[in-house]
């Protein structure tokens, strides 16, 4: 039997069409993504969870139910009884432009390819990276000094991140191909997030499916050199990985995983440094208090063993990211029917969890909408207060592979800024955000940036 929250016998527990539900036209809003949607997911989130904790959504014969809370998260999330399908839901919202990248395989699959996949993660791996992206990132920074309006975060963090992705994962120095290939990413993201999703030219839907056919044709031409080489970027490692029992990867999933690492590497570390940035300016004391923590490391580029030692910057990350999930609600669809809070959940309906939700829950998170990075001391440990309370990235067999080399790149380009630059906003400036289907500033987070 699944996990469950009841111990209710099966007679007793209520059906699919006993449950508080929403009606059609406001499912339809959510599933379209109206602009007011993706700008405020969370209040909406709220409302539904205020009808309990398991909400159906009604879609005609589709059927969308949410579940709210960390039980919930950790039930859909450790998938301790197999039954939750990551492909098929995110197939439905990205398959043809990112088809078949880590996060669209289940099962087996799944497992075998993120083996093979953790060479490029391993210790060994991420410290080769952070040696190559450290004087990227300087270079990277050291124009902003020029600024004479205010600087646009957002688009300064997703050129860096960009070109340190093009730089670190796929091996290509800065100059006109990486220009080349940043716009083709920002296609496939476009894309991936358009509703008219028809091959039409001058649609971006278009735009992207064009982007995707140049990098499987950029890729696959590369794949023998790499396969024989011995370079340290990502490519490379994916071209060479090969697991404890041998199995490798095809030409035709290296394309893949990387083109979705790439997507997945700049998107979601642009949000977080962005955030984050907002909230150090109006949080000066904090802004100062990273600062010299930075500065008594006495390096302008961190080291990998100085990762650790940064500790007032990792409460900082870890708190931006509760109150700002790069991926605010994660969809499966379950393969078999099973019991949740007193209901039967019928096979085949689209089951949602939402980190956004949970990591603004009182009972779990105190004044949960003031941004405290103090909660993750180890005298609060506020996250620890459940196992899937600050779910980030995810969990289970789909924890995001590579949360890790997040931290590194977002505490390497966080050290250096700190040490260069002091920024504010204006007093009682908000930063407007979309938070689907990643968050975002709506304005660029325009912020008065000074050399120190």
């Amino acid at each position: 039997m699944s996990e469950t929250t009841t111990a209710a016998p099966a007679a007793t527990l209520r059906t699919y069409a006993e449950m508080p539900r929403v009606g059609l036209l406001e499912t339809l809003r959510a599933l379209l993504g109206g602009k007011s949607e993706r700008i405020d997911m969370l209040s909406r989130l709220q409302r539904l969870a205020e009808r309990g904790p398991v909400v159906a959504q009604s879609a005609g014969p589709f059927k969308m139910i949410q579940l709210f809370g960390p039980d919930a998260n950790r039930l859909v999330l450790l998938d301790r009884e197999r039954i939750f399908s990551a492909r098929r839901p995110w197939m439905m919202i990205m398959g043809r432009i990112f088809p078949n990248g880590l996060l669209l395989r289940d099962g087996d699959e799944h497992k075998l390819h993120r083996k093979i996949m953790y060479e490029a993660f391993t210790r060994p791996a991420l410290r080769q990276y952070l040696e190559r992206m450290n004087p990227m990132i300087d270079r990277g920074q050291a124009p902003w000094r020029a600024q004479t309006k205010p600087f646009l975060a957002f688009r300064g963090f997703k050129e860096l991140t960009l070109d340190i992705a093009a730089s670190i994962f796929v091996g290509v120095e800065l100059g006109p191909e990486t220009t080349k290939m940043n716009q083709v990413f920002e296609d496939l993201v476009a894309a991936s997030m358009s509703r008219i999703r028809l091959r039409i030219p001058g649609l971006e839907f278009y735009r992207g499916l064009r982007s995707r056919e140049s990098m499987v044709e950029y890729f696959t031409r590369r794949i023998p050199e790499r396969r024989a080489g011995q370079g340290g970027d990502m490519f490379s490692r994916l071209c060479r990985a090969v697991s404890d029992d041998g199995a490798r990867f095809t030409d035709a999933d290296v394309v893949d995983h990387m083109i979705f690492l790439m997507m997945a590497a700049h998107d979601t570390t642009t949000s977080t440094l962005t955030s984050m940035t907002y909230e150090l300016a109006r949080h000066p004391e904090w802004q100062d208090r990273l600062r010299e923590e930075s500065l008594a490391l006495g390096k302008e580029h961190v080291d990998f063993d100085d990762l650790e030692t940064l500790t007032g910057l990792g409460w900082a990350m870890k708190e931006t990211i509760r109150r700002y999930p790069p991926l605010p609600v994660i969809p499966r669809v379950a393969t078999e029917s099973f019991e949740w809070d007193g209901y039967r959940i019928p096979a085949d309906a689209m089951v949602v969890v939402s980190p956004i939700h949970t990591h603004h829950m009182e009972e779990w998170w105190p004044d949960p909408f003031t941004w405290d990075p103090e909660r993750f001391r180890p005298e609060r440990a506020e996250d620890e207060r459940h196992t899937h309370s600050w779910v980030p990235f995810g969990g289970g067999p789909h924890m995001c592979i590579g949360l890790r080399f997040a931290e590194v790149q977002v505490k390497a380009i966080m050290h250096q800024m700190l040490r260069r630059y002091r920024w504010s906003v204006p007093a009682g400036y908000r930063m407007p955000v979309q938070q689907a289907p990643i968050s975002k500033p709506l304005d660029g987070l325009p912020i008065e940036l000074r050399a120190i």
